[in-house]
């Protein structure tokens, strides 16, 4: 029994973990978007300044182009995070669907398991440290 209690802590505790890793992906991704709208401002008002909007006008300001490429490269950094937070969540889904299987088996079989429901932000601390202080 002690070895099944120790693998039911050891999936809650993956479960826990991918779900903290799609949060910090969704952090990232919204840090971003704010670096994104924070640049195109940059941009539109260097243009308006400067009196040039095209990026291929000899006389374009140089700072604007700084500035499109540094927000060019967080579109790209940001087209690769929602791959990454894709497979995080499909991560996510499957260790969720594990640690149901064996709550319910280790319920069957006799041990008294509650089933988690998914958490996520303060309920999923909340969960875990109740979790934790509970399995010690």
């Amino acid at each position: 029994m002690r070895s099944k209690n120790t693998y039911l802590r050891l999936q809650r505790f993956r479960l826990e973990e991918r779900r903290r890793q799609v949060l910090a992906i969704e952090a990232m991704m919204a840090d971003f978007r704010r670096k994104q709208d924070d640049l195109d401002h940059q941009i539109a008002a260097e243009e308006q300044r400067n009196g040039v909007t095209d990026p291929g006008h000899f006389n374009y300001s140089m700072t604007a182009k700084s500035l499109r490429a540094r927000r060019d490269n967080i579109l790209r950094s940001m087209g690769e995070l929602r791959g990454e937070l894709e497979e995080a969540k499909a991560r996510a889904a499957e260790e969720e669907s594990e640690l149901r299987k064996l709550e319910l088996l280790a319920e069957k079989e006799g041990g008294v398991v509650q089933v988690t429901a998914p958490a996520t932000g303060e309920a999923a601390a909340a969960e875990t440290s109740r979790w934790r202080n509970s399995a010690s």
